[in-house]
């Protein structure tokens, strides 16, 4: 029998972090990574697991140090503080196991440091990894060769987390992407043919979610509808369940561009109670587009922008990625964003830099161009030389334009254009079933109006500066008269609380000539 102890590394501040905005919601972290339940439910018994987040919790390192096996996970943004923990754990004599996205593509990050790497995916590798250990001949690499089949996935140890520091619970329908972007890691871990779980595995998924307290889940597929025909069947089933249990949940997703040309998807979606859908625009260059191959934004049947607009119609209020630096950038691409985003009405636009991640199509060409410097990657944010921008424009440019998108009156532009102006439908089924259930429907008004005065409350005392504090008070205040509806207000209150923490992060920056990580 071995003791282990997961830990999932602390985080940097970053755009999805939300650090700023969280205690203002009595929280600790967003989410919990999907990994950590996960691999707990793969471990059998008599081997005990130990989950620990370090965006929840500090690591006692006197404590974790008593354990058999001390496994890591972590991205690419959690590498620093994952080498701090390895060496921390080297100098006290602790076996480390090291899996995860980033070790994936960069399997010699932690020589010397990790005993144990797994490289992809690991449900069949870490129990394989615990025969191993349990008759003393573990190897020191382990990679699955062949593709998880998701219909075998155990339902995750949410048990083991301490859900009620989260502010959002996450889940898994499927995992792999067909497309073939350049930058992008997805395929190198996960595959091109996507691969879905069964309608009742997920359902029971849900149970086990609703059992630890969560409402809000964020579906962490990388493209939920990769393939389309069999997540219809999916979110049917989870559509009727919903309905069945009163619409308990209400959920996020990612999904590619072309949702907007499936009018039943779309509509299979808002029947699941999704709301809001991230999806990868990338850039309003289309040359840009074909360069990196995200041919997918450039099918007939409308632009891109047209496509956002038919998503947004349906329901779903839209998120995005957006992506500075390819090869036909030049300084004139930071004012397209800036309007793309405008005219879009996309509050919140994930904006990064073009970095090359290993293993990935991109940077096996610009490695080959002699364009990648990780030397500089601190300074300027990207290891990419950009073609034809400096780094130190490039770095500038995108610091300014992340400014100019949470500058008060252009964030709250966009969110009352788009809600009170052309009034987003949102969570339109739960609504529509709430009316027929006049009990359901008071209780959850007052519980929406309760949680909106809470959020504010806390803008009120929690955000240092008078002018935003008048700003949201006077947002929240057009959204009472315009639109009173309690969910309204808490969908304002917390899009005041993400203004915070986006707008703090952009200011940090632009003080400090650093770049923050967007992912």
């Amino acid at each position: 029998m071995a003791e282990i102890v997961l830990i999932n590394p602390r985080f940097e501040v970053s755009y999805w972090g939300l650090e700023h905005a969280l205690p203002l919601m009595y929280k600790r972290a967003n989410l919990p990574t999907a990994c950590l339940p996960l691999l707990a439910a793969l471990t059998p018994p008599p081997h005990r697991m130990t989950l620990l987040d370090e965006n929840v919790e500090a690591i006692d390192f006197d404590r974790v140090a008593q354990a058999d096996i001390v496994a890591l996970t972590g991205m690419t943004v959690q590498k620093d503080r994952m080498r701090e923990i390895l060496e921390e754990l080297k100098r006290r004599g602790v076996m480390t196991v090291v899996g995860g996205p980033w070790v994936t593509v960069r399997e010699n990050a932690f020589d010397g440091l990790a005993d144990v790497i797994f490289v992809g995916e690991a449900e069949t590798t870490w129990p394989q990894f615990l025969r191993d250990y349990e008759s003393g001949q573990w190897q020191s690499r382990y990679e699955q060769l062949e593709r998880t089949d998701m219909t075998t996935v155990p339902i995750p140890r949410y048990d083991l987390l301490k859900m009620r520091h989260y502010l959002f619970g996450s889940i898994q329908f499927s995992r792999g992407c067909p497309f073939q972007c350049e930058f992008c890691d997805i395929i190198v871990t996960f595959g091109r043919k996507p691969r879905l779980k069964q309608n009742e595995q997920v359902i029971r998924e849900l149970e086990a979610l609703r059992a630890a307290g969560m409402e809000i889940a964020f579906i962490v597929d990388d493209n939920l509808i990769g393939n389309k025909k069999a997540i219809k069947s999916l979110l049917t089933a989870v559509a009727d369940w919903q309905r069945r249990e009163g619409y308990p949940f209400t959920f996020f997703t990612e999904a590619s561009l072309d949702l907007a040309d499936d009018p039943e998807l779309l509509q299979a979606m808002v029947d699941a109670n999704i709301t809001c859908v991230f999806v990868g625009i990338e850039s309003p260059n289309e040359e840009s587009l074909r360069e990196t191959k995200k041919f997918q934004n450039l099918r007939a049947g409308g632009t891109s922008l047209e496509k956002i607009h038919v998503i947004q119609n349906a329901g779903l209020e839209v998120w995005c990625g957006m992506i500075l630096g390819f090869d036909h950038d030049d300084s004139t691409i930071f004012a397209a964003h800036r309007e793309y985003i405008q005219t879009s009405r996309i509050l919140h636009a994930m904006v990064g830099m073009l970095a090359a991640i290993p293993k990935t199509p991109l940077y096996d060409r610009l490695a080959a161009a002699g364009r990648l410097d990780e030397v500089h990657e601190r300074d300027f944010g990207t290891n990419v030389t950009p073609l034809l921008m400096s780094p130190d424009e490039l770095r500038d440019g995108y610091i300014q334009l992340v400014r100019e998108l949470y500058e008060p009156n252009a964030y709250f532009g966009r969110l009352e254009q788009l809600f009170l102006s052309d009034g987003l439908d949102f969570g339109r089924t739960r609504a529509a079933w709430l009316r027929r259930h006049p009990l359901a429907w008071l209780k959850a008004k007052s519980v929406n109006l309760a949680r909106a005065l809470v959020v504010f409350t806390q803008l009120m005392r929690g955000v240092p500066s008078a002018k935003l504090r008048r700003e949201y008070r006077r947002r929240m205040l057009r959204a009472l008269r315009r639109r009173p509806d309690p969910m309204v207000l808490f969908v304002y209150a917390l899009k005041c609380a993400m203004h915070y923490h986006h707008y703090t992060l952009a200011e940090q920056m632009a003080a400090e000539r650093r770049v923050v990580n967007t992912f």
